[in-house]
């Protein structure tokens, strides 16, 4: 892998042709084009944007999550405090 240092933080990038460095960046990538971009035909970038941002609005804050006992991430934050 490639590493670059900028202001005391390494970045590495992924191989080529090797996704599964990078996972978890694959699979949210998967479930936006899964669930979301697969559904609709769109003529333009411009036209995604307002309904994508809103999907990952629901997705992060309103969807019930499964790796925290089914309930919201702003209910966990809740929680942890």
């Amino acid at each position: 892998m490639q590493q670059v240092k900028i202001i005391g933080v390494w970045l590495e990038h992924i191989q080529p042709n090797k996704p599964q460095q990078n996972a978890y960046i694959e699979r949210q990538n998967r479930t936006v084009r899964d669930e979301r971009l697969s559904q609709y035909i769109f003529e333009t970038i411009d036209e995604t944007l307002n309904p994508t941002t809103q999907w990952l609005w629901t997705y992060n804050y309103e969807r019930p999550h499964m790796g925290i006992c089914s309930i919201t991430n702003p209910m966990e934050l809740k929680t942890a405090a």
